[in-house]
């Protein structure tokens, strides 16, 4: 396994959580680490990516409320949620892929996918 997921919980609305993307092995050296989620009856969508120099992108509904970071030679990325509404109420998945420009958010140029970890608000 290669990419682990962790973090995810219940909160009511307004709270917060930290979900953390372990990141193992040449999946490190991808082009972009995105973060994704999936709720019951919907498609999967984009809600932030970071790539390899740092720069990141954030889904509008989102923006303002989530920060993508990465560390420990990015071993590590991680999804901060702040102000969590019922509508972030999700599976939520971390990615990585080599082949991809700015934004990233079509799941179908991910190569390797984590497991998911649950949100519910």
């Amino acid at each position: 396994v290669q990419l682990v997921e962790s973090g995810g919980g219940s909160v009511q609305a307004g709270g917060s959580l930290r979900l953390s993307c372990k990141v193992s092995g040449y999946i490190a050296s991808s082009n972009c680490i995105g973060w994704f989620r999936q709720a019951p009856g919907f498609e999967r969508e984009g809600v932030a990516s970071i790539f390899r120099d740092g720069d990141s992108y954030y889904a509008a509904s989102v923006e303002g409320r989530f920060t993508i970071s990465q560390e420990n030679a990015r071993n590590t990325v991680y999804l901060e949620m702040n102000n969590l509404q019922p509508g972030d109420t999700a599976m939520y998945y971390c990615a990585a892929t080599w082949g991809c420009g700015a934004r990233c958010f079509n799941p179908s140029l991910y190569s390797y996918w984590g497991q998911g970890t649950q949100v519910t608000v």
